[in-house]
C-alpha cells in the first residue's frame, strides 16, 4: 500500500462521501414530498449495496472452499466490502419507519379484512419482523468479524492455522448467507405483495447479488490495475479469468429467473401468475424487456469474447452497466401495482452508494492489497506472468 495509493483512496472517499451525502439530501427532501415513494426507492438502494456486501463476502468463503489463483488478487476487495456490515445496518434503520407505508401486512385493518394475511401473521408481524432483521445482521456482522480477523493474523504471522480456520469458517459461512439471504429476501421483497409466493425467491437474490458484486469487483480492480504497485501485478489474464467468471454468474442469474418464470406462468394459477401479469402490461413490460437484453444478451454476447475480457476499458465498462442493470433489476421485482418511475429511484442508490463506497475505500486502504502469507499468492502472481 503505498502513500500516493493511500491518497488515491481518500481522495476516492471523498468524492463519494460527497456524492452520498447530496443524494441523501435530496433522499430526505424526496420523504417530505412523497414518503410512500421515499421508503420504495431506499429499499431498492438499501438492497442493492447491502447484497454487493453480501456477495462479496460469498464469493471470499466460495474461494477458500475452492482455491485456485483467481481469488488472491480480489481477496482484499471481499474482504474489505465484507466489513461494512456494521454500516448497513445503520442504513437499514430508516426501513424501520417505513415499515406501515411497504408493507401492507404490518396494517391491522388490512389484516383484518383479509382471511390471508391473517393466516401467515404469525410470520408477518413488525416484532417477528424487526427480530429476524437484527438476527440477520447479527450473523453477518459475526462471520465477517472472524473471517477478516484470521484474515488479518495471516498477514502479520503465517498461513497456518488461519487458513484452516478460516476455511472451517467458509463452509458453515456458505450454509448461513444462503439460509439468511433467503430468508431475508423474502422479509424485505416478497412480502411487500404478500398473496404471491416463489419457493426459489432466495436464489434469485444469491445469483443477483453474486452478479452484483463480480461487477463491483471487476469495476474496482481496474481502477487498481491502472495504478503501482497493482500494475504490475494485474495483468490481463486476471482480467480474463474475472470476466469469464461474471459470464458464468450472468447465466445462474438468467437461469434462476427463466426457471421461475417458466414453472408460474406453465402452472397458471390465480395466486401466482397476477405477479407476471402486472409486469407483462404498460411501461413494466419494457422494463422487463430491457432486463432480458441488457442484462442477459448484451452481457452474454460480449463476454464471450476473450479480446473484450483481456482489455480494462471495457470489462471496466461492462462492469459499471451491469451495476446499474442489477438496480434496474431490483426496481423491477419491488415493483408497485401500476408502472412509475421517480427521481428518488435514481437518487436513493446513488445517495446510498456514495456512503457504501466511502466505507469501502476506507476499509480496503487499512491493509495490504495482496494477502502476504496466502499459500496460493505465489501461483496467483505467476499465472498473471504465464
Amino acid at each position: 500500500m503505498t502513500p500516493e495509493l493511500v491518497a488515491d483512496f481518500d481522495r476516492f472517499s471523498r468524492r463519494a462521501l460527497t456524492i452520498g451525502v447530496a443524494g441523501l439530501a435530496l433522499c430526505a427532501l424526496g420523504w417530505v414530498m412523497n414518503p410512500a415513494q421515499f421508503y420504495r426507492s431506499y429499499l431498492v438502494g438499501f438492497l442493492f449495496w447491502n447484497g454487493v456486501a453480501l456477495g462479496c463476502m460469498a464469493i471470499a468463503f466460495l474461494h477458500q472452499l475452492s482455491g485456485g489463483a483467481w481469488g488472491v488478487v480480489i481477496r482484499r476487495i471481499l474482504e474489505s466490502a465484507s466489513r461494512t456490515f456494521p454500516l448497513t445496518l445503520v442504513l437499514f434503520l430508516p426501513l424501520i419507519f417505513g415499515i406501515h407505508s411497504l408493507y401492507i401486512w404490518s396494517r391491522p385493518e388490512a389484516v383484518a379484512h383479509d382471511h390471508i394475511l391473517q393466516h401467515k401473521v404469525a410470520y408477518l408481524n413488525v416484532p417477528f419482523f424487526l427480530g429476524r432483521a437484527a438476527l440477520y445482521f447479527a450473523i453477518w456482522i459475526t462471520i465477517s468479524y472472524f473471517f477478516n480477523k484470521w484474515s488479518l493474523a495471516q498477514d502479520r504471522t503465517a498461513a497456518e492455522p488461519w487458513l484452516t480456520k478460516m476455511q472451517l469458517l467458509s463452509g458453515p459461512g456458505l450454509l448461513l448467507y444462503g439460509a439468511t439471504v433467503t430468508f431475508s429476501s423474502i422479509d424485505w421483497v416478497m412480502s411487500l405483495e404478500p398473496h404471491w409466493f416463489s419457493t426459489i425467491y432466495g436464489i434469485l437474490f444469491i445469483g443477483g447479488q453474486g452478479v452484483s458484486a463480480l461487477a463491483f469487483v471487476i469495476a474496482v480492480i481496474v481502477l487498481l490495475a491502472s495504478r503501482p504497485p497493482m500494475l504490475e501485478v494485474i495483468t490481463d489474464k486476471h482480467l480474463r479469468d474475472l470476466g469469464t467468471l461474471l459470464f458464468a454468474f450472468i447465466m445462474l442469474w438468467a437461469y434462476f429467473n427463466f426457471s421461475q418464470f417458466l414453472l408460474i406462468w406453465a402452472g397458471n394459477l390465480p395466486t401466482e401468475i397476477p405477479w407476471y401479469l402486472r409486469r407483462m402490461q404498460g411501461g413494466w413490460k419494457w422494463v422487463g424487456l430491457s432486463l432480458v437484453l441488457f442484462h442477459f444478451v448484451l452481457p452474454f454476447l460480449l463476454l464471450l469474447s476473450r479480446q473484450f475480457k483481456r482489455n480494462p476499458k471495457w470489462l471496466g465498462m461492462m462492469a459499471g452497466w451491469v451495476i446499474c442493470m442489477r438496480i434496474v433489476d431490483l426496481l423491477w421485482l419491488s415493483a408497485p401495482g401500476g408502472f412509475s418511475v421517480h427521481w428518488l429511484d435514481v437518487a436513493a442508490p446513488v445517495g446510498l452508494g456514495g456512503i457504501w463506497v466511502a466505507a469501502f475505500f476506507w476499509q480496503l486502504k487499512q491493509r495490504p492489497l495482496l494477502p502476504v502469507h496466502d499459500p496460493q499468492l505465489e501461483e496467483a502472481l505467476e499465472h498473471g506472468r504465464d
